[in-house]
Parts: structure tokens; sequence; C-alpha cells
């Protein structure tokens, strides 16, 4: 299949190119490279420079490629950032997906791939959270993001045989591992890519924020799953797109871990010590997020093969030993 990876040059996108390339598929990589890295694209793959909102240029490419799905991981993830600059979010992520809709509406392609979020769902009344569950975003990364499922959902039965599926993603960690891909974010704020760049002595310490949390030890639980068997979930349900479908998944592990869990199982996996500092809680953070995966698992068949964190975080720490510049 013919497929345009949006935002490829990132940490999720660089590894869907890579299972893409794996699973025998063609792939043209679409990124406008201001939070991405050319280095983590393949040069044999097509690359394209250019953002999801130049929707003239996005459906030249759909065209010129004959592009039979879009795989759209293109937008910006930082949950406190999005509290202090919420239209930014608004901008690139709503108005992002909605430019790159326009161009499909325009194009041949009928098979649209969704990265989306459990932010959408805020605080949840029960756990593990279903599909089921209402989504009520607490901060703007979840919200622009809950704008989008609604236009693609809308989007479906206006378009004959257009073919959407909505991936809600829990945590994702790990890199790839064969070695060749990592993650780099500028600047850092993920908690397991922080401790490992805190055990390489790159930074004095972590901060970790909020030890009064409902929750056993006091801090967030969070359900992480490892980047391979997310994208290997994409590619399941693009190939399970029927015309006219709309599919919906969690993406998860199905248990959660603590920030506390994550430390120690951090220091496990790299067996190097580091200073924790405990601070007060960060605005828009849930206390508890973790799913029920039992859909997909029902459906497709998908569930996740890398269960153990040491294990997962293992292959984080091996690149970032390997890499202590990573993309740069």
């Amino acid at each position: 299949m013919n497929v345009l990876v949006t935002g490829a040059a990132g940490y999720i996108g660089s590894h869907a190119v890579q299972a893409l390339l794996r699973a025998g598929h063609a792939v043209v990589a679409l990124d406008n490279l201001s939070r991405g890295h050319r280095q983590a694209v393949p040069s044999a793959v097509p690359f394209v420079q250019a953002d999801v909102r130049d929707s003239e240029r996005v459906l030249d490419v759909l065209r010129s490629h004959r592009i039979e799905c879009v795989m759209h991981f293109a937008a910006f993830a930082y949950v406190g950032e999005s509290v202090e600059q919420p239209l930014l979010y608004y901008d690139n992520n709503t108005l992002g997906t909605l430019g790159l809709l326009r161009a499909v509406a325009r194009s041949d392609c009928r098979r649209f791939v969704f990265s989306s979020t459990c932010s959408t769902y805020g605080v949840p009344d029960t756990l593990p959270i279903h599909e089921s569950a209402a989504q009520s975003p607490i901060n703007p990364y979840g919200a622009s993001k809950l704008c989008s499922e609604r236009m693609l959902r809308d989007l479906r039965p206006a378009l004959p045989d257009f073919a959407c599926a909505i991936l809600r993603y829990f945590n994702v960690a790990g890199c790839a591992s064969d070695g060749s891909l990592g993650e780099h974010h500028e600047p850092e704020t993920h908690l397991i890519p922080v401790l490992l760049q805190a055990a390489l002595g790159q930074r004095d310490k972590v901060t970790v924020f909020g030890t009064d949390y409902p929750t056993p030890d006091g801090t967030c639980i969070r359900d992480y799953l490892h980047v391979e068997d997310l994208v290997d979930a994409h590619i399941g349900v693009m190939q399970a797109l029927a015309p006219g479908a709309e599919m919906i998944y969690n993406l998860g592990m199905g248990r959660g871990h603590s920030v506390r869990e994550v430390i120690a199982a951090a220091r496990t996996a790299t067996g190097r010590p580091f200073h924790v500092e405990f601070g007060a809680r960060r605005p828009g953070d849930p206390p508890t997020l973790y799913s029920d995966p039992s859909k997909i698992r029902r459906e497709l068949g998908w569930k996740a093969r890398r269960t153990d964190l040491a294990q997962i975080i293992e292959t984080a720490w091996r690149w970032f030993r390997d890499n202590p510049r990573r993309y740069g």
C-alpha cells in the first residue's frame, strides 16, 4: 500500500516509517521539521518538507504518489505547553488536521489512521478506560485532539468510502529494538527520556511533579506501551480498514505504573544512580490513566508484546547511551 506518514521525522512517526517499510509498504514521509529530525527518516524514503496545513502542497503529494492511506502523527504533544499556549495547539493540531483532511477530501485517498490520545478522556470516572468512556479533556492538548477526532467522524459519512481509524494512545516509551531509531524532543519533558539523561549525567536532577495524588504512592500512574507495539497496531488497523469503516481503539498495555515505579525501573535498566527531587503538581495532569485495550485485542488480535517496563526502558537506554547527542 502507498502510505503517507505525517510527522514522519518525529519519535512515533519515524518508528512507523520503519515498521511500514519492514511490512512491505511504500512510504512517503512528510514533516515540517519544526520539531522532527531529518536524520530519523531513511534517505531512500521520499521526503517532503511541508506543513499539513498547506492543503495544496499536501494534495499534490497525495496525487503524485497515489497515496492510499494517510497515517497522521504530526502534532505538538506537551501538556504543560498546551496549558501555557492553548492557541498554538489549536492552530497546529486541530487546524493541521483540518488542512490535511481538506487535501484528502479532494484526492483519491480514502483511508486515514489518526494519532489521538488518552488525554481526550480527561479524568476518567472509572478505570481501566474503555473507548466508550466520556471524553472531557482537562488540557488544551487533549481538547485539540478531540476536535480532530470530531472532524474525522463528521467527514466519514459525508465522503463516499472514506474510512478512518482513531487510535487513542496512552504513554509511549522505548526505542527501536535494533538501536536504529530513538527519541529526541527539544525541550525534553517526557519522564523516561529525562531519567535517562540524568543517568547519563546530562541533567543534575529529575523533578517529579506532585506526590499528593490519590494513588498508592502519591505519584501519577500511567500506562506505558513500547513504541514498536504501538506502530504495529497502526499497520494492523490500516490493513483492516474497510470502505466506510470507523474504528476507534485504545492503545496501551492495560495496566499502569506510577512515577516512582518508573524511576525504580530506570535505575534497574541503566544500572546508574541519579538524583530525584519532588515538586508541586503540574497543571493539566490527571492522577491515573490506564487503558482497557480489550477491544482491539478482540477485534484484530493485537496486544502488547513487550510488557516488562524495565525491558522497555532498556531499549531506550541503549539508544541514549550509544547516541548521547541523540539526533544532535
